[in-house]
């Protein structure tokens, strides 16, 4: 189990990029500092309620988003789908340039 220092720092993360925030911009909205803002994303501080307030506020979310743990069975959903898409695609490449070999070959004059 990833801890809450983790949790938060990956979704503070996420929605700091989500809302096209860098560290700076966010810093200054929530009023604290450039570096506090990194050592939390690190997960190596863990902010007071007053900063996560203030987070959430400059980020225009609910507090709670910055507490949410990903169900496992959503992000393993998600991986399944992207490997089926590419090994779709590596399929269809194959079927395509074997079709065309076949093609080339059927009317290669020797």
């Amino acid at each position: 189990m990833t801890d809450i220092r983790e949790i938060f720092a990956k979704n503070l993360r996420e929605n700091r990029r989500k809302s096209g925030l860098t560290q700076v911009k966010l810093a200054e909205k929530a009023d604290i500092s450039t570096h506090y803002i990194a050592m939390i994303e690190l997960a190596r501080n863990f902010p007071k309620a007053d900063i996560i307030e203030r987070l959430a506020k400059a980020l225009d979310i609910e507090i709670y988003e910055l507490f949410l743990v990903p169900h496992s069975s959503l992000l393993e959903v998600k991986e399944l789908h992207g490997t089926i898409i590419k090994e779709l695609k590596n399929i269809v490449k194959e079927s395509v340039e074997n079709a065309f070999e076949k093609r080339d070959t059927k009317y290669k004059i020797d």
